[in-house]
């Protein structure tokens, strides 16, 4: 038998189509007094109920058009944990424009090559996030967002599903950043995790652990639940890891989202009883054993995984009606067709290794990286995306994820390159050469190390101090190791696999 799964049809994609218009208008009008969004902390909450927020999201977009900007302009975002990330992110979308969602944590070194790639009509800033040089397209800020949430609803631009929706950035392995371009119909595909994985109903209220203004959040946290007409709970700017367990009781949580990162936090301290809570998901990163039956063990709930990337988001999963047997990660969802190829690209017989394809029909899948046909085109097959990542099909349709057939990092649930981290290091005076590398520290936590070689070992404060102004947190090397000489291949290639080896004890 051949690793090939086939789940059946993929859902129908309607024309003309909007995102924003089928994540929010039907839940507003069927449950218009509804809590649409909650952003809780210990003390208080604040409160968002539909008819509130699509009434933000439609004035945000009658703003925008106001401010001269049309279908297809793109608006570079640019928000910390917010909610008007969200407000403008959809906002942009009702009205046709191409929000461009990038991570605040991002400095201006590493955000004026971004904004050049895609040239932006408009930038929207929170104060205090490091703006691009070299753009002269005008500057919001959140004030001036929020004042757009009280304009007279715009309509609904609607169009071609395949039409560019969104851009989000995803590191190459080339060390820079790739735009990834999503047509609207990729909120679709979504409802594909909806039973394959969230277990999401109208009645649940999900909390979810990330900040406003990171995807795994914008997707999982906040437009699937309102797709459904559940209530999206956010904690608040600045809740610590150590407050979420309470907020699940304080708040009727029913499920909980996080990277395993959190899990494994949260694990530290004993949990309070959580009698609404009816199961956990975890993506960004992989699952240890540990922390899944430590949760289960603590909770008496399952928590259940998902496999994804940033051109196509989560595709294989488990949901709490159908587990992933032990060791495996899940399955892919109904609607769902991928492969595991071997190195002629032809699908693997069951239980071999070989690289994730899924199909390229997928309406979840990516229209492709912004100017960048022949990147996009090295992806494709006739039949398939090549995912880079390596995964083995049972013989009963359980996929396990292998690891990735290139060398990007995982940190925290954000994909990152070493060669955009070696090439920051590199700049610091005395540094010879730079090999980064994710290491494992203790069982199922692993951060990223820098091996370097220079005359005598460097100063691990300067150089600590030299990543936090060159690269963002999550990229930020943790450990720093002095060597002779970095491991090269006959060839001259280094050899990063052989780095974790000469990590000291």
């Amino acid at each position: 038998m051949l690793s090939i799964l086939d789940t059946g049809p993929a859902p129908t994609v309607p024309s003309p189509f909007n995102m924003a218009q089928h994540v929010l208008a039907r839940s507003a009008a069927r449950w218009p007094d509804k809590t649409a969004l909650q952003i809780v902390t210990p003390s208080r909450a604040e409160t968002w109920r539909y008819d509130q927020l699509l009434a933000a999201v439609l004035g945000c977009a009658t703003g925008l058009q106001a401010r001269g900007l049309h279908p297809g302009d793109r608006i570079l975002m640019r928000l910390g944990s917010q909610v008007e990330f969200p407000i403008l992110f959809l906002g942009a979308l009702a009205a046709g424009m191409v929000p461009v969602a990038t991570s605040s944590q991002l400095t201006t070194a590493e955000i004026t090559p971004m904004a050049a790639r895609i040239a932006p009509r408009l930038i929207v800033a929170s104060p205090g996030v490091a703006l691009p040089q070299g753009q002269s397209c005008p500057v919001l800020d959140d004030a001036d967002i929020r004042a757009m949430e009280g304009l007279p609803p715009a309509p609904f631009h609607m169009g071609d599903p395949d039409r560019p929706g969104y851009i989000i950035f995803t590191s190459g392995t080339s060390g820079t950043p790739m735009a990834v371009v999503h047509a609207h119909r990729a909120i679709i595909a979504r409802g594909m995790m909806h039973g394959g994985w969230e277990g999401l109903t109208a009645a649940d209220r999900l909390l979810h652990a990330g900040a406003f203004n990171w995807t795994y959040t914008l997707g999982t946290g906040l437009m699937d639940p309102w797709t459904v007409g559940a209530t999206a709970l956010i904690p608040g700017a600045g809740v610590p890891a150590t407050q979420l367990a309470s907020l699940l009781q304080q708040y009727g949580a029913t499920i909980f989202a996080a990277a395993p990162g959190v899990y494994r936090q949260m694990l530290r301290a004993a949990l309070p009883a959580l009698p609404h809570l009816r199961h956990g998901l975890s993506a960004g990163e992989k699952l240890s054993h540990e922390v899944r039956a430590g949760w289960t063990e603590a909770t008496g709930t399952p928590l259940c995984e998902a496999l994804g990337m940033s051109e196509i988001s989560t595709f294989i999963s488990e949901s709490p009606s159908l587990p992933a047997p032990g060791g495996a990660t899940g399955f892919a969802q109904t609607g769902r067709r991928i492969a595991a190829l071997g190195p002629e690209l032809a699908p693997v017989p069951r239980g071999t290794p070989g690289q994730l394809a899924i199909d390229r029909r997928d309406p979840g899948l990516m229209l492709g990286y912004l100017d960048a046909p022949e990147t996009t085109a090295a992806r494709m097959t006739a039949e398939w995306f090549l995912t880079g990542d390596s995964i083995m099909i049972g013989d009963q349709g359980a996929v396990t994820y292998l690891g990735r057939d290139d060398d990007q990092m995982n940190a925290g649930g954000y994909r990152v390159s070493p060669v955009e981290v070696e090439a920051a290091m590199a700049r610091f005076p005395g540094l010879a050469e730079a090999a980064v590398t994710e290491v494992e520290v203790k069982p199922g936590v692993t951060v990223i190390a820098c091996f370097y070689t220079a005359t005598t070992p460097l100063d691990d404060a300067a150089l600590t101090a030299h990543a936090e102004t060159h690269l963002a947190r999550y990229k930020q090397p943790r450990l720093f190791h002095h060597l002779p000489a970095l491991p090269r291949g006959a060839n001259a290639k280094l050899n990063r696999r052989a780095l974790r080896a000469l990590r000291p004890e």
